[in-house]
């Protein structure tokens, strides 16, 4: 066997691995900054034994965009991106199930920034390469769908993001149960695409289950909850419920501040709904 020829290059991808599942832990919880250091901690490991264009190195580069994502640190997201990009192709060439999940963090990227005309072939090759490769009822799979169903949303595409979304839903809720932290994403955005069609009193009853099983499975802290009680705002503001309203964008921005910092788009963006309404109210 390989390791027991190699037993650094073993212990190194076993180190690894262990650092990035509490990386992970750390990024599940909202905490973004210990999940930053191990992370790096995991690259430095594998870069030094393993080299830097081994696939370890990729992956790990690949979570290490996620939480730059998360903090609003776009360009350094897109950096490591293209990096692993760079590692993927030439270790597995043009189809791989890593830079299928490279090509759904891209899209999610260019999402987060607003930019969903250049997410969408990211997303759609992303899709196109799991269902492939795992089938279309896989709960992976079902993510790229609801994924690929945020950006067409975000470019005015409805009727095809709703019917990825509810796809993906059925997935999800068949697989998980009906209180997982995939079916609450993706009730979220479901409400969100629901709002914009109009559908207000559907809209509601999708925020509120989601932020249900958000507030259950994060904990009434996390800056996911914060997402959906923004939204909910949004929605009691356009019904001219003032004083709801204001009480969910005041604990979102709490939220946001406390997670994220006051710099973060979405703190800023929360602050801004907060001040309309509360100028309006006043």
């Amino acid at each position: 066997m390989r390791y027991l020829l190699h037993p650094g290059r073993f212990l190194a991808r076993l180190g690894a691995f262990i650092l990035v599942r509490a990386a992970q832990c750390a990024l599940s919880r909202g905490e973004y900054p210990r999940a930053e250091r191990l992370f790096g901690l995991a690259l430095r490991l594998a870069e030094r034994v393993l080299g830097p264009t081994d696939v370890v190195v990729g992956a790990v580069l690949n979570d290490l965009g996620i939480v730059h994502k998360y903090q609003g640190r776009f360009d350094e997201a897109e950096r490591v991106y293209r990096r692993a990009h760079a590692i993927f192709l030439a270790a597995r060439g043009e189809v791989s199930l890593e830079l299928a999940a490279l090509y759904h963090n891209r899209g999610g990227l260019e999402h987060a920034r607003g930019r969903d005309g250049r997410g969408e072939p990211f997303a759609r090759r992303g899709l196109e390469i799991r269902e492939q490769a795992l089938g279309p009822a896989h709960p992976t799979v079902a993510a790229d769908a609801a994924a690929l169903a945020a950006i067409l949303d975000g470019q005015g595409k409805r009727d095809e993001a709703e019917e990825l979304f509810r796809r993906a839903l059925t997935v999800f809720e068949r697989i998980y149960g009906g209180e997982h932290y995939e079916v609450a994403v993706t009730l979220n955005n479901l409400g969100a695409l629901c709002q914009a069609k109009g559908e207000t009193e559907e809209a509601e009853r999708l925020y509120r289950r989601a932020l249900a099983i958000k507030e259950k499975r994060l904990g009434g802290s996390h800056p996911e909850v914060a997402t959906t009680l923004n939204n909910l705002a949004v929605l009691c503001r356009s019904q001219a419920r003032h004083a709801e309203a204001q009480r969910l964008y005041h604990r979102a921005m709490v939220i946001f501040h406390g997670a994220l910092g006051p710099s973060h788009p979405s703190t800023q963006a929360c602050g801004e709904n907060y001040e309309a309404l509360t100028g309006r109210a006043q």
